[in-house]
């Protein structure tokens, strides 16, 4: 989570480590919309999701919803099989943690959630591709 400067800073992995950006996408290119209130104005250019590569490592990054999101740190992105083994795991990695996202249905994922674990951990948790 980069608070708007994720552009910024894939070039600067592009730059010094070789980045090669696999996918990036705004929020004014989804296509289903953010419900209102959930980011502040003037953020639907800036980065929802992008996947880049450092040489065999595949990294994902995004600006945020907000600038108060900088800094928030590295979330741990958990591909797994099928709907029952998403739901499995975000139940037992929610406890004592705050649930962001719960489970549900997006138009990358049939079933993706997100959370902060009682470590303070942030998951992302989705099926495979």
């Amino acid at each position: 989570m980069l608070g708007g400067d994720c552009a910024a800073a894939l070039e600067f992995y592009r730059s010094a480590l070789g980045a090669k950006i696999e996918m990036q996408m705004t929020y004014d290119e989804m296509p289903d919309k953010m419900p209102p209130g959930v980011l502040v104005p003037g953020w639907e250019k800036k980065i929802m999701h992008c996947s880049f590569r450092i040489g065999e490592t595949v990294l994902m990054a995004s600006d945020g919803r907000s600038a108060e999101d900088k800094g928030k740190g590295v979330h741990l992105s958990l591909s797994l099989p099928t709907e029952a083994d998403v739901k499995k795991a975000f139940a037992a990695l929610s406890i004592g943690g705050e649930i962001e996202m719960p489970p549900s249905k997006t138009f990358w994922s049939p079933c993706f959630g997100m959370l902060t674990d009682r470590f303070g951990i942030g998951w992302l948790l989705g099926i495979a591709a």
